[in-house]
């Protein structure tokens, strides 16, 4: 979506965007840092997560990625969410919490949706 052109035009014509899975299925929370856990979607043989999407490379970038949400305080997921909603023509996101501590912890994001240069460099670095 950044890289292809939909932000700007959706920004030239006036509507706002509402990312689709901005959590990529569950993997930019904590369930996957320690590998696939049994009762997870990546577990499963159905379902839009599949196992072999987790890569050890994946795996490493959302180990690196925790350590810099770390740094700012945050969890993964609520950084991730502040990283999609630092662009303002992103006018929401949809979280699919399953559990009503999920929910709270997402919101947080709200706390801190500013990212330094430093970090946004960091950020680049991990996703390559």
């Amino acid at each position: 979506v950044e890289t292809e052109g939909l932000l700007d035009l959706l920004e030239q014509e006036g509507v706002g965007c509402i990312p689709f899975s901005p959590l990529a299925q569950g993997m930019l929370t904590n369930k996957y840092l320690h590998g696939i856990p049994e009762d997870s979607r990546a577990a499963r043989s159905t379902g839009a997560l599949q196992e072999d999407q987790l890569t050890p490379e994946k795996l490493d970038q959302i180990k690196k990625l925790n350590q810099l949400a770390e740094k700012r305080n945050q969890s993964l997921a609520q950084m991730a969410l502040s990283w999609i909603l630092k662009d303002e023509r992103v006018t929401s996101v949809l979280i699919g919490a399953s559990k009503p501590a999920q929910l709270a912890d997402s919101l947080k994001c709200l706390d801190n949706t500013a990212f330094s240069e430093e970090e946004l460099k960091a950020v680049n670095e991990i996703l390559g």
